[in-house]
């Protein structure tokens, strides 16, 4: 417990000071985020955030990094290829969104990587982490819910690596369309690995009813150091944002969710701990259906992802986020009490 502790404060404290060094170094330097205006079909409501420093993810992924390294440095806790594994994924989707950040600021222009080769590249990173994840650990090859013994069933690995590729991809794109309110990313993710850190410290401390986590206290340090990092983040992000995630940060905590939803056995719970991100990118794959069908005249929306729909009919922006929290919070509960239930009749 001291492990998972030590993980979260340490990278609370590193988010929390590094984000206000990137605020500082950002402003200095005239580099902000660019806003699509209605010339781009953007939300053109949010023209007064143009400027507003971005890449602040690079204080979440760094402090979550540096939290986890920390722990490390203790004997009792040496380094698990599952975890290194994890990393080297998380790291390549925080590249990738550094890349696009970069070129958006440096062409004044929100488009930075076209989305088609941004979503080709990320596809085919997820599939070789999932492969990569099956041929370096021992991680259990099944689709489960609670875990993998009796509330999951194995499949053949090439399906499994297909299924958790897409998982992978899926959600890292779906937080990173989730980012577009001041804090909603965060804060909903922060939910999101508060609950993996229990349920990963509840599987190191029964590890006889749990055989199929891999390094489940590794698990915990690697949720908590995340959860750390979106915290201190927060504090700068929350209404009104002094600085954005960008897809530097959308795209590694995306898959960081993942990677924890897989090594835990809790891929189908995904649906719930990330309920907030299926809805917002649901919405957008909702409204380009529509548009296509129609022949290009009908939306469902007045604008996707669903939470600028909101802003558009008269919600105010803190309403939309505390709201989609209160989602979050409700989704999040409910999966966790699902895991906590089986445990119970597991223990009991």
């Amino acid at each position: 417990m001291i492990s998972i502790l030590l993980a979260g404060a340490v990278s609370t404290l590193v988010s929390l000071f590094g984000t206000r060094w990137l605020i500082t170094f950002f402003r200095s330097r005239g580099q902000g985020q660019p806003i699509l205006g209605k010339e781009d079909l953007g939300p053109e409501h949010h023209m007064a955030k143009q400027g507003t420093p971005t890449m602040g993810g690079l204080a979440i992924v760094g402090a979550a990094l540096i939290g986890w390294l920390v722990v490390h440095a203790r004997p009792d806790l040496p380094f698990a290829t599952q975890s290194v594994i994890m990393w080297v994924g998380v790291l390549f989707m925080a590249a990738m969104g550094f890349l696009d950040d970069f070129i958006k600021v440096r062409k004044r222009h929100n488009r930075g990587i076209f989305w088609k080769q941004k979503n080709y590249i990320t596809m085919l990173a997820s599939f070789g982490m999932a492969w990569w994840l099956v041929v370096g650990t021992g991680i259990s090859e099944t689709i489960s819910i609670t875990r993998a013994e009796e509330f999951g069933f194995e499949i053949p690995t090439f399906v499994w690596i297909l299924w958790a590729g897409a998982i992978i991809w899926a959600t890292t794109n779906a937080v990173n369309v989730t980012d577009g309110l001041d804090g909603l990313a965060a804060g909903s993710a922060l939910m999101g690995f508060g609950a993996y850190v229990i349920i990963s410290y509840l599987a190191f401390r029964n590890a006889d009813l749990y055989p199929s986590v891999v390094n489940p206290l590794d698990l915990g340090v690697f949720a908590a150091a995340f959860a750390g990092g979106c915290l201190g983040f927060l504090w700068w992000n929350a209404a009104p944002a002094r600085i954005f995630m960008g897809d530097v940060g959308a795209l590694a905590i995306g898959s960081a969710l993942a990677f924890l939803a897989l090594t835990t056995n809790t891929s189908l719970l995904i649906l719930l701990f990330c309920a907030i991100n299926v809805m917002e990118a649901g919405s957008v794959a909702l409204q380009m259906g529509v548009f296509k069908l129609s022949g290009r005249t009908r939306r469902l929306f007045r604008m996707s992802p669903i939470h600028h729909h909101f802003e558009l009919i008269g919600w105010p922006e803190t309403t939309v986020i505390i709201r989609f929290w209160l989602i979050a919070a409700i989704s999040v509960g409910l999966a966790l009490g699902i895991f906590i239930a089986d445990f119970s009749s597991l223990s009991a």
